[in-house]
C-alpha cells in the first residue's frame, strides 16, 4: 500500500466506525472484506484510482438501512452525500470526490444504479463478492434471521412447485439474488471470483436440501 493510501485507510476506518450500527453483515469487518476484494481487481485494473477505490469501500455503507426498509433503494444516494460531506471536511482531494460518490451511489444491488467509471465497477463487484462463497453465506443467513425469515419452506426448499421468496425463506435467496450476482460483475476478474464463490453456495444448498428433505 502506497503512502497515501496507507495514510487515508485509518482515517476513513475512523468515520465509517462512527457510523456503523449494530449490523454484523455490515460492520467493519465486511469493509475491510471488501477492500482486499478491491485491491484484487485492481491488479488487473492499473488505470484506476486506488485513493478513490479505498474511499468508497470504506464509506459505502455510512448509511445502511435494513433490507426490508421501504427506502433501501436510496440508501446509496443518502451514503454518497453524507461521504461527499465528510471527506470535505478531511481535506480528501477534491477533484477526486465526485468519483467517490459516484462509486458509493451506484455500489448497491438495491439502487439498480449503473457505474460508469472503471472505479465504481470495482468497488461494486468488490461489495457483491462479500455476499458470495462461505462469509457470504453466513451473511445471508445472520441477515435472514434479524429479518425474522424461516430458514427454508418446510416441504419445497428448492421451490420447485412454488414461487421462490426470499423474504420468508433465507434458502431461496440464493436463486433469487446470489446466484444472479456473477452476470452482474463489471471486471472480467470480478466474474471470475464470483462464479468460483458461487460453486460454494450452490454445493452447501446441495447439501442442506439433502439434510433438510431425510435424503442424507
Amino acid at each position: 500500500m502506497n503512502d497515501t493510501l496507507a495514510y487515508w485507510q485509518p482515517r476513513l476506518l475512523a468515520l465509517a466506525s462512527a457510523a456503523a450500527g449494530d449490523d454484523g453483515a455490515h460492520d467493519t469487518s465486511h469493509l475491510h472484506r471488501v477492500w482486499r476484494n478491491a485491491q484484487a481487481l485492481l491488479e488487473q485494473h492499473p488505470e484506476a484510482d486506488a485513493l478513490v477505490v479505498l474511499a468508497a469501500c470504506y464509506l459505502h455503507d455510512l448509511v445502511n438501512l435494513p433490507k426490508n426498509h421501504p427506502e433501501r433503494h436510496l440508501a446509496s444516494r443518502q451514503a454518497a452525500r453524507l461521504a461527499h460531506t465528510q471527506l470535505l471536511a478531511q481535506g480528501f482531494p477534491a477533484p477526486l470526490l465526485a468519483g467517490v460518490g459516484h462509486a458509493i451511489e451506484t455500489h448497491s444491488f438495491s439502487a439498480a444504479l449503473k457505474p460508469e467509471t472503471i472505479e465504481a465497477k470495482i468497488v461494486q463487484d468488490a461489495d457483491r463478492l462479500d455476499a458470495l462463497g462461505a462469509v457470504g453465506l453466513a451473511r445471508m443467513f445472520y441477515t435472514a434471521g434479524r429479518m425474522g425469515c424461516a430458514l427454508a419452506h418446510p416441504d419445497d426448499p428448492l421451490g420447485t412447485g412454488r414461487a421462490l421468496d426470499d423474504k420468508a425463506y433465507s434458502l431461496d435467496h440464493i436463486a433469487v439474488k446470489l446466484a444472479t450476482l456473477p452476470g452482474t460483475m463489471q471486471t472480467a476478474a470480478g466474474r471470475r471470483l464470483g462464479e468460483e464463490r458461487l460453486k460454494a453456495l450452490n454445493a452447501f444448498r446441495d447439501s442442506f436440501v439433502a439434510e433438510w428433505s431425510g435424503a442424507a
